[in-house]
């Protein structure tokens, strides 16, 4: 708004500067006349030395021979030609002058005199009276601050529209949504049952499993309007704006009839009520109360359906949750192989893929990703595939952008050492080895000493199947692959490097999850240890309480060491009796940097899995 002021002054500044230009050349001519007396203008006519005389009311002008300009000033009251016979001036020498009489007309008036003299005022008036506007303007943007910013997609609009034909996988959520399709397509078949379909609906999962996707879905097919909203654009620095939006929002809403009003990440507005430092009466709080008001104050059967997503319900507000309003919760999982082959399908469209590409094969290797990871990968593909030069995206292209979402772009200029590069090499074929061995372990994908992200070398390790139920024994031969780096450093060079030290990380981490959250302590018994409570006015900080003594924590220490120790020894065991495979494996990294699945297979002719 401030910068459309500042453009309007200027403009209007540089008209006024024109048109007062304009002016200044018409008043001014460029020979400025000389005045002089009437009677040198007689003295000048007897000398014959005079052109031109041109008259307008009183004023005479003179143009002489050689071009100069003059004027003079004759009595009004009098004609010129009457002037000149009182001055006995001859009437020949007057024929030889070009006499002109100007008759001064109202334009003429306009011209010269009113409107050069009006002209100024007039656009000053218009300069205040459009400034007066753009306030006024300003004024009503002020006005319109508490209103809703939902952005709309109506049930029209073809290109934006979303059916469940465009969300592969979630085959349980959208079973479950298809209630509320059918209540907005024929809400009389509900209604004559007694039926009362749920105001809101949850969509609850993990960022990227595509609850927004899936709610725009819901809403195409059933065909109605879809008002998309984010929880954070109700909360302003401004008391009582959010609550103002959320009035305005139903409103709006309750105007296109059936419809969806969707909120995306609620817990940015729907957290527990009276945890944050300014009491129970700040914006965020009121908000909520507005939504839970506006919830409770429409009929359940008008057609208005709140759809809510978030991946936090456990902070969400318990008045949320109650009957009534978010009763209906929608669980939205990773998806498995098959769905993922299907996600990979749909966002494969236009992008043109060989016939060598398996979708299948890319499936299995991407366990754990998301719809959006996924969406991510084949768009990462398709750039890399380009930088090639390529015409269509190739199965190596999509495998390399696997390892390039999980770790990071490689980093060909991070050059090592011949020295360190055998170290790497080492340390990939320790974690790789031990992974192999032991049959709790996911299968060798890939094992590379190129740098990548922060990783100097990586071995990827995928399953062959979705897991959901993980075994002691699982983690604990996870626990030992995690440690075999550092184990193969110390056995090989006699020495330990910084190289294993996210790896020391991550085993402590799981040892002690092992010994306070599962259970598989067998010193420690059947229960779990710490509580873990959220601050909710500082973020997604989390504040470990302790509901044990410092005997307990003792030996929980104790416990976590013995599982490290434990899987340490099972490590060194297996490296030292697997020696030459070790070797083997790492001299091929050194010659070719990064073993395929089937390379690394084939150092072993007999898959004797298990140790």
């Amino acid at each position: 708004m401030r910068n459309n002021i500042v453009k309007n002054i200027l403009i209007f500044g540089l008209i006024f500067l024109i048109v007062s230009g304009v002016f200044s050349l018409l008043k001014t001519p460029g020979n400025k006349p000389t005045k002089i007396s009437f009677n040198q203008l007689i003295a000048e006519i007897n000398a014959e030395q005079i052109k031109n005389i041109s008259v307008s009311d009183n004023r005479i002008d003179i143009t002489l021979g050689d071009e100069r300009k003059q004027f003079t000033y004759k009595d009004s009251s009098e004609g010129l030609t009457t002037v000149f016979k009182n001055y006995n001036i001859d009437q020949e020498k007057l024929n030889k002058i070009d006499l002109q009489i100007k008759n001064t007309s109202d334009r003429g008036i306009w011209l010269s005199v009113v409107l050069p003299t009006i002209l100024p005022f007039i656009l000053i008036m218009a300069f205040f009276f459009f400034m007066t506007r753009q306030l006024r303007g300003a004024g009503n943007q002020v006005f319109k601050f508490g209103e809703s910013q939902a952005r709309e997609i109506s049930a029209d609009d073809k290109k934006k529209k979303l059916t469940f034909k465009n969300v592969a996988g979630v085959k349980e959520a959208k079973q479950e949504l298809l209630e509320i399709v059918e209540f907005l397509k024929r809400p009389k078949k509900f209604i004559a049952l007694g039926a009362k379909i749920p105001k809101g609906v949850l969509l609850v999962g993990q960022p990227g499993t595509g609850k927004t996707l899936l709610a725009r879905a819901v809403a195409g097919e059933a065909n109605v309007p879809f008002f998309h909203i984010s929880g954070s654009e109700f909360v302003e620095m401004f008391v009582g704006v959010g609550a103002s939006r959320v009035r305005d929002l139903f409103k709006k809403a309750k105007r296109n009839l059936p419809c969806i009003i969707f909120i995306d990440e609620l817990d940015a507005v729907g957290r527990q009520r009276g945890a944050g430092l300014g009491g129970s009466h700040d914006e965020r709080e009121q908000t909520l109360n507005q939504i839970l008001v506006e919830m409770d104050g429409f009929e359940p059967n008008l057609g208005l359906v709140v759809m809510a997503a978030t991946n936090r319900p456990d902070i969400l507000d318990k008045a949320l949750l109650r009957p009534g309003r978010f009763d209906r919760r929608t669980i939205l999982d990773l998806p498995d192989v098959h769905d993922r082959e299907e996600i990979l399908k749909i966002h494969s469209e236009g992008k043109p893929l060989t016939e060598k590409v398996s979708l299948k094969k890319v499936a299995e290797r991407t366990v754990g990703f998301s719809g959006a990871d996924l969406a991510n990968l084949m768009n990462e593909a398709a750039i890399f595939a380009a930088r090639k030069n390529k015409t269509r995206i190739e199965e190596i292209d999509i495998l390399e952008s696997i390892e390039r979402v999980i770790l990071g772009p490689e980093r060909k200029s991070h050059i090592l050492s011949e020295k360190e590069k055998k170290i790497v090499a080492y340390h990939e074929a320790g974690h790789a080895l031990v992974a192999h061995e032991l049959p709790g372990c996911d299968p060798i994908r890939k094992v590379s000493i190129i740098s990548r992200g922060q990783a100097a070398g990586y071995t990827l390790k995928m399953p062959e199947t979705e897991k959901y139920l993980i075994f002691k024994a699982e983690y604990l031969d996870n626990l030992s692959a995690l440690l075999a780096g550092y184990s193969a450093e110390n056995i090989v060079f006699g020495d330990v490097t910084t190289g294993a030290s996210n790896d020391l990380q991550e085993a402590t981490k799981l040892a002690k999850k092992l010994v306070t959250e599962y259970g598989m302590s067998a010193k420690l018994g059947t229960r779990t240890f710490g509580l873990k409570e959220e601050l909710i006015f500082l973020g997604r900080e989390i504040s470990e309480q302790k509901d044990y003594s410092e005997k307990t924590a003792e030996v929980i220490d104790t416990e976590v060491s013995n599982f490290i120790n434990l899987c340490y020894n099972k490590t060194k065991e297996i490296i030292q009796k697997k020696r030459e495979k070790l070797d083997e494996i790492a001299n091929l990294l050194l010659e070719k940097e990064s073993l395929e699945s089937d390379e690394f297979e084939a150092i072993f002719k007999e898959k004797n899995k298990g140790y």
